[in-house]
């Protein structure tokens, strides 16, 4: 299931910018921040961030692993199985 977003005007985040970032840490999820009825930016709690940016590097070591087996080249099990423990390693710390 998809989730939509919330929406705030920025109007609202000039009011209480501690609030709003209160709320976005505490619920993990992004605000998107609407100016003149237009989203204009997202706010992300760093935590939120953090993770999505770790995803999307596991994402591309994958795609350059499947790159590189179409390729022909590619990599032993076993370095495999330790770059992606190192990996999952440091989101834990």
């Amino acid at each position: 299931m998809v989730r939509v977003p919330k929406m705030i005007p920025v109007s609202d985040l000039r009011e209480d910018v501690a609030g709003v970032l209160r709320r976005v840490q505490e619920s993990r999820e992004l605000l998107v921040i609407t100016q003149r009825g237009r989203a204009a930016a997202v706010v992300l709690s760093v935590r939120e961030y953090e993770r999505g940016e770790y995803e999307r590097q596991v994402l591309r070591a994958l795609a350059r692993g499947e790159q590189e087996i179409a390729a022909g080249a590619g990599y032993a099990l076993g370095s495999v199985f330790e770059e992606a423990d190192a990996l999952l390693n440091a989101d834990e710390q």
